[in-house]
């Protein structure tokens, strides 16, 4: 790989993890009613699809279970939705919206819609085809990243370290776009 070919994927790397930064800060400055964007998300999820597991509904919106059980927590107390055991596998915990929630949903319909249209607004349908695609390869590349770079890591600590002061590092990074 040549400096230039370097240089532009250092580039799409910061730019990409900018914008997931980016995305994340203002998506969580949006309260609806007192509720985040990702708990309007459950909302139409419960709506879309009827009373939902919570394991499920964490898998379907790439949530942590951390992340749902707080969001349902939020929801409930503040009279959106109800949570119940199921009762053949009391482990099993289900979500389900109340009138409130569902009326709070209609009211603020037009917020998701407008959310979407905001990301991708001035873009071709060419244009967002192209975009699909590259989503679609990221995701496929982040298979197995962690574990990739986990046994990276494990490798690298095995080679000893030279300990020539003049040594180039390894991967010839640029430092402008490592922040990580």
């Amino acid at each position: 790989m040549d400096d230039t070919q370097w240089e532009r994927l250092e580039e799409a790397d910061y730019l990409f993890r900018k914008m997931v930064r980016r995305f994340v800060k203002e998506r969580d400055r949006v309260s609806v009613e007192g509720i985040a964007l990702p708990g309007m998300l459950i909302l139409q999820k419960i709506i879309a699809g009827g009373e939902q597991r919570l394991g499920d509904l964490a898998e379907q919106l790439d949530f942590t279970s951390g992340a749902i059980t707080a969001l349902s927590d939020k929801l409930e107390a503040g009279g959106y939705t109800l949570r119940r055991r199921k009762e053949d596998d009391r482990r099993t915990v289900l979500l389900d919206i109340t009138a409130k929630g569902r009326e709070m949903v209609e009211r603020n319909g037009s917020i998701g819609a407008r959310c979407i249209t905001l990301l991708f607004e001035g873009f071709t349908d060419k244009e967002l085809e192209q975009q699909s695609r590259f989503y679609e390869r990221i995701i496929g590349n982040l298979e197995g990243f962690s574990d990739t770079l986990l046994k990276l890591a494990q490798y690298n600590a095995e080679i000893p370290v030279l300990k020539d002061p003049g040594q180039k590092p390894r991967t010839g990074a640029n430092k402008k776009y490592l922040s990580y």
